[in-house]
Formats: structure tokens, sequence, C-alpha cells
């Protein structure tokens, strides 16, 4: 008889779209559907970025180069120094999203068997890139109690073993939208450097942080050999469609390996990388814009999630996502039921249990994600949809 594999067996469902299937039901019974649960801007790409795909001229839509076209390093280069990330184009390889770059990451720099540390609740498809490459992700838990800040040191020591390779980090982070601190960053750097690992850090939120700046991994200075940075046009540009990412790092050791698995999937899409290198070319004001948008959608659903009986949430300090605790015993159960069996004026609204986004069994029952891509009445009306929910779920 024909089997999947062990490993297609241990890969995990997504958190974020296992639900999709109760939302497309409801959709069919005329019920509208908030979808809070998935990071999918709905702020429109930039008419330069798309009018740059729709006016390439060639006769031939040729492989690029493994690494990615040189033009577009090239281009990568200025905007990382624009963030005080001093690269060359030799130090940058082009990735098919930011989920090859954390894959390439995986796979070159850990072997099967090996540990990764990261402070939950983390990225989901960290877990299935994880799976993937034969990686064992051991946990290390932040607390809603104090926004997710960074665990103490002694709790991240705690969880290091022989088999450690590497501590992975999103900053600003996603699912909490966390923003470490310069002392939290250094604190990691010194973790690092004592026990001889890999700093993996996702940075896809880069530009999106709304009290304080962003400290990236590639500022720390005397831990260049140390990191790899994983990054995407996907949030940045509201270009998810586009696929395109970079890996970077100083380790040339590093480079080379990863060039062998970047020769081995042939080269990244074309059409985005001109997409991306277009993208670079916006005005040094656009991203005020974009962050002040998502300020003002961060601080009404903070408020109106804090003002819900029952309901916490810390202020997220970046990216465009929200933890909230909820007055609930399941956040499955609950998300699931909003779909099935619940609608407030013909409407209902997607959410995330944050379950999927721990790596500990039993933790964020009673959580859930909520990703402001939204705009402001349409957070407003799928917060009164959650709030009647709130009531009816607790009588029923």
């Amino acid at each position: 008889m024909l089997q999947i594999s062990q490993r297609g067996q241990a890969m995990p469902a997504s958190p974020i779209r296992k639900l999709v299937p109760y939302a497309e039901a409801a959709k069919n019974k005329g019920i509208r559907v908030y979808h809070l649960n998935i990071g999918q801007p709905d702020i429109e790409t930039p008419k330069l970025i798309l009018d740059a795909v729709r006016h390439s001229d060639f006769r031939v839509l040729e492989y690029s180069h493994s690494a990615g076209n040189e033009s577009y390093r090239n281009k990568l280069v200025s905007y990382y120094r624009s963030a005080g990330i001093d690269v060359t184009s030799s130090e940058i390889i082009v990735t098919t999203g930011g989920s090859e770059a954390i894959q390439f990451a995986f796979m070159t720099c850990l072997d099967a068997g090996d540990e990764v540390i990261i402070p939950e609740p983390f990225y989901a498809n960290y877990n299935g890139f994880a799976v993937a490459a034969g990686v064992n992700v051991v946990p290390v838990t932040s607390h809603i109690e104090n926004g997710f800040a960074l665990p103490p040191v002694a709790e991240i020591e705690k969880k290091i073993t022989p088999r450690t390779r590497a501590i992975v980090i999103c900053n600003p982070n996603n699912p909490t939208g966390y923003l470490y601190s310069r002392e939290e960053m250094d604190e990691l750097k010194a973790i690092i450097l004592k026990h001889d690992l890999y700093l993996f850090s996702d940075e896809a939120y880069r530009e999106f942080c709304y009290e304080g700046h962003q400290i990236s991994a590639m500022h720390l200075k005397g831990a260049e050999e140390h990191v790899v940075m994983m990054d995407t046009i996907s949030k940045r540009y509201s270009a998810c469609g586009g696929r395109i990412g970079a890996l970077v790092t100083k380790n040339k050791a590093v480079l080379e390996a990863v060039m062998k698995f970047a020769q081995a999937r042939l080269s990244p899409p074309s059409f985005a990388q001109i997409a991306g290198e277009a993208a670079i070319d916006l005005p040094a004001d656009y991203f005020d814009t974009t962050k002040a948008e998502y300020k003002s959608r961060r601080d009404l659903i903070v408020k109106r999630l804090n003002a819900m009986e029952g309901v916490f949430c810390p202020n997220p300090g970046g990216a465009f996502y929200a933890m909230a605790q909820l007055p609930i015993d399941d956040a499955d159960v609950f998300c699931q039921w909003l779909l099935e069996n619940f609608s407030h004026k013909g409407q209902t609204v997607m959410l995330a249990p944050a379950t999927g986004f721990y790596g500990t069994a039993g933790l964020g029952k009673k959580e859930v994600r909520l990703a402001y891509v939204l705009n402001l009445n349409d957070i407003n009306s799928s917060m009164d949809c959650l709030e009647q929910a709130l009531v009816e779920y607790k009588s029923k």
C-alpha cells in the first residue's frame, strides 16, 4: 500500500489558512467575512511597481542569475544602506519570497536532528520549514502580560543543548507585533557569540515600527559571521503575490552553500525582480503614508479590543499584527464557531487561533492573532462582530 512520508505526515497545517473552507462556506450563505486571519494588506501595490512589469520589453523570458539579477542586487545594496545595513551585491541572494530565504538558511546551516531556539509565539511556518529540513524547533516562551518581550537570557540559555545551532527571531514580530529593543538585540548577540550559534533574523516588517525603530541583526557589530537575515518585498510594498525575497549575510561559507541550493532551483522569478527593482525607486516618503495608515489601524483595533469585557491586547510596536487574549476556553473551537454558527448583521470575522503559533502544547488556547490589514471602517465593523460574538458565545 502506498504511504505518505513521515515528513509529509509531520508537516503542520497552517493556523492562518486551515479555517478557509469554513470561511468559504459562510460566504456561500451570503455572509460577509472580515479577514483578520492573514497578513494580506488592502493597501494598493504602488503603480510604479505594477507599471514596471506591465511595460517591461523583452523577446525571451530568460532564466535570471541564480543569485538574482545583478541590477536588482545592486539596487538592494542602496536600499539596505538607507537602513544602515552595509552590504555588497555579492552578500545578497535573491529568493522566491522570504519563505525560500528561510528554507535556504535552515537547509544550509543545520543538519537533520539539530535544534533551533525560537521565542514563542512565532510565525507558524517556521514549523513547516523545520520539518522539511529535519530540524527540531525548541520554543522559549514569551508572555502576553509583558507584551511578548524577549524571554530572559537565563530562560534562553536553559534551552541550549549540544544540538543547538541557531536562534530565530522575527523583528518586528509576526504574530505579536513586538519590536525588539537595542538591549534585547545585544543580549541575543552575547548569547550567539558565547555559544557559537547562528542568528536567523526575519525582517519582513522593517518599515512598520510605530514607537522606536528597528535594530537589524545586521547592525550587531562583531557578530557578522553569525547573522543570516531573511527578507521579502511582500509586506513592504503590499506585493505578497510577487514572491520575491532575499537572504543576506556576510558569512562567505554560508553564501557559497546557499548558492548551491539557489542553483538547484535555477532562478528566482524574473517579473518579480523587475517589480522589486522598481520598488526601490519609490519616493523617500512612501513609507510615511503607509506607516501612518497602519498606526491608525493599530490604535483603533487595540482600543476596540481592550474595551471589550474580558479581553486584553498589548500594544504592538511594529508589523501589522496584534495578539489578544479572549474570555474563551479554546481558540480553535471559537474561531471555527465564528464562521460556522455566528453572524451579526450578515457579517462575521475570521481570526487565526494562537495555538498554531506556539510550539509548546497547550499554550495559546485563549489567544488569537488579528492582522489589522483592513481599512478603519472594516476594522470597526469586524470589532462590532467580535464584541457581539463574545456575548453570544458566553451565553450559549
